[in-house]
């Protein structure tokens, strides 16, 4: 058996010998994340070793953290059979950090524990008295519910305590009251979360707004990401001609340009990130910029320095982030660092579509279920020519005048196009 690689949040140890390290790695995932899960009995490519268990062996384990990890956290430390040999799995969080490990400072970055410089040990904790507003403010919303969080954990197949669910995944301050992060996961709230069409390279048109807010943040954050793919999987026209199911972008740069504007937005004054199509890309924006002990060049490289410490446990719990840091790579690697625009208030990502690929603006309208065929047809031919006359599209469709003026009226009372400007100089608006 394999349990895969270390992360961030993960570190193999082949045997308690190294028990002095894993104490370190215990304290650096700490001051990284808030969390993470030490593995006795696991070499570092995560094959199954087997670690050898005497009458105190996990009393020891106990202890060694309790003595040298400053301050005190009291872990989760289980004996687990894998491939029939025995694995101790340590769990350990903590929100007081920074955490010492025999009395220094250290900071993960992915599978490595750093020491912390003097410099750097200040940065932290400047960081640490900023961050997880979420968690440390009190919602101005205390009438909330959670079933959809609930319902997204069970679906999991993660155990929901139903008595201690809100405590234990940090919803609740210790007054007894929400926070705000409760407030950005509940079933009903105040957070708009928006998918803007426009339908040229800028912002002058609009074609549609997308409302996918109002109710638990992950559940948005997946009505966004299916519509985004139900947008990537649409045909696209180039010039006259059409090719079905070619991708406009690449799904997996989106879903982490998303999914990270979702955990590092500064949500402070609950404003969204927020995603916007136009003809010739996608950008998604969050507001906030950068943390300021995090330099570009270690942002290029994957490094994080999580603003919303629970949120990205909770994330990380439901599957949506992994602490591998390969997520703003990838993005550079299939798109270069000019997808990233970083501002002090806010950070774009641009992630343009395929080459002499458009957005085809009927695509939309036409997967309308009470459209016809006719009706599909002309309102493709629309979609290709804006300006296209009646004529034009008797002549392209193969149908009659009277009809095509039929379809037309039918389109228009319908409210699915509109005519702007005249007859003779105007152009056909698709408006779904």
């Amino acid at each position: 058996m394999n349990l895969g690689v270390e992360t961030e949040v993960i570190e193999f140890k082949k045997t308690t010998g190294e028990l002095r390290e894993g104490i370190v790695s215990i304290a650096s995932m700490l001051n990284k994340n808030g969390y993470g899960t030490l593995y006795f009995g696991i070499k570092d490519n995560g094959d199954v070793f087997g670690q050898q268990i005497g009458d105190r062996t996990l009393r020891e384990v106990s202890q060694a953290i309790a003595n040298y990890i400053k301050p005190q956290i009291i872990p989760t430390i289980t004996l687990e059979l894998l491939d029939e040999k025995n694995v101790i799995k340590v769990y350990a969080e903590g929100s007081n950090s920074p955490y010492s490990a025999y009395g220094k400072y250290y900071m993960r970055s992915a599978d490595e524990d750093r020491e912390l410089f003097p410099e750097q040990l200040r940065a932290l904790m400047l960081r640490i008295a900023e961050q997880d507003h979420l968690a440390k403010a009190e919602s101005n919303v205390q009438q909330l519910s959670f079933s959809q969080l609930r319902m997204m954990y069970s679906a999991k197949g993660l155990t929901v305590n139903d008595e201690h669910f809100e405590e234990n995944i940090g919803i609740v301050l210790e007054n007894g009251k929400y926070n705000t992060m409760a407030q950005l996961l509940a079933d009903k709230n105040d957070v708009s979360i928006k998918v803007v069409t426009f339908r040229g390279e800028d912002k002058s048109e609009l074609i549609k707004r997308n409302e996918y807010g109002y109710k638990c943040l992950i559940v948005a954050m997946d009505q966004v990401l299916n519509y985004i793919e139900a947008l990537n999987d649409t045909n696209v026209s180039v010039g006259t001609h059409q090719r079905e199911e070619e991708k406009l972008f690449d799904m997996k740069c989106f879903r982490e340009a998303w999914v990270n504007a979702c955990l590092h937005t500064k949500w402070e004054k609950l404003n969204p990130p927020a995603v916007y199509v136009f003809r010739d890309r996608i950008e998604v924006i969050s507001t906030g910029g950068l943390p300021e002990d995090l330099s570009v060049e270690e942002f290029y490289r994957g490094i994080s320095r999580p603003v919303n410490i629970r949120l990205q446990k909770i994330l990380g719990q439901l599957g949506y982030v992994e602490q591998t840091g390969h997520g703003i790579p990838m993005i550079v690697q299939m798109y270069g660092r000019q997808a990233f625009e970083i501002f002090d208030n806010y950070v774009n990502v641009v992630i343009p579509f395929s080459l002499n690929n458009q957005i085809d603006p009927a695509n939309d309208a036409c997967n309308h279920p009470e459209l016809n065929d006719s009706q599909r047809k002309i309102l493709r031919l629309l979609g290709d020519n804006a300006g296209t006359t009646i004529k034009e599209l008797v002549g392209k469709s193969g149908l009659s005048d009277g009809y095509v003026r039929k379809i037309i009226n039918q389109l228009k009372v319908s409210n699915v196009i509109e005519r702007v400007g005249s007859n003779k100089k105007g152009y056909w608006k698709i408006k779904s």
